[in-house]
């Protein structure tokens, strides 16, 4: 069962019919216990970085989801959900983030002379070791909806990339941990979304 978290800033209904078109079973949920009994776990996320950190502070799960990250549950950060699992955001200055992963979320410059947010397709450079992408042609094409971008510290933790006037880290993973995230909306993404969701379902216990 794949939980996906509602502590009140999540695109949760699109995440959770994505799955069940790939009949993978799945709740919505702002319990602890059931968080906790989960074989997978997803992370949504919409508005603001501040907003959402708050929101998950006051929901009471903000523990309960940093642990989820760090032990060997799969986990899937979308879009906000990526960014709040890095350890700050230049959108809300001074809002710690869950700080499972280190780097930062940078605002898209002006100098790109692109329009702000990114809003629509863009292709994927996709790490071939990351087991999100298994079956996902390099230079596939996701749908993105985002003004911040991630700035991993760590090149071992970026999972694909993408241009947008710029280079930028589109995906995360910490394999070790069973530790996933994306910028982009798989959920949104059509065929190729669909893959990247039965690719993290399949990581659940007992299925792969």
């Amino acid at each position: 069962m794949i939980a996906i978290i509602d502590y009140g800033a999540g695109n949760l209904q699109s995440v959770h019919k994505a799955l069940d078109f790939i009949g993978a079973k799945n709740i919505i949920t702002d319990s602890k216990s059931e968080i906790e009994a989960a074989d997978a776990v997803i992370l949504p996320g919409v508005g603001s970085f501040g907003d959402a950190m708050d929101c998950l502070m006051k929901s009471g799960l903000f523990d309960t989801v940093k642990a989820a990250a760090l032990s060997a549950t799969p986990f899937l950060g979308i879009c906000l959900g990526l960014q709040m699992l890095f350890q700050k955001s230049e959108e809300s200055e001074g809002v710690q983030g869950l700080s499972v992963l280190e780097g930062e979320v940078r605002r898209f410059p002006k100098e790109i002379g692109l329009k702000i947010p990114q809003i629509g397709w863009n292709s994927l450079e996709i790490s071939p070791d990351c087991p999100l992408y298994h079956g996902v042609t390099n230079g596939a094409y996701v749908y993105f909806v985002h003004s911040y971008y991630l700035a991993a510290k760590h090149r071992e933790n970026v999972a694909a990339t993408a241009e947008y006037g710029i280079s930028f880290d589109a995906s995360a993973a910490d394999i070790s941990k069973n530790l996933y995230a994306t910028q982009f909306h798989p959920e949104k993404s059509g065929a190729v979304g669909l893959q990247i969701l039965k690719n993290f379902a399949e990581l659940q216990k007992g299925v792969r």
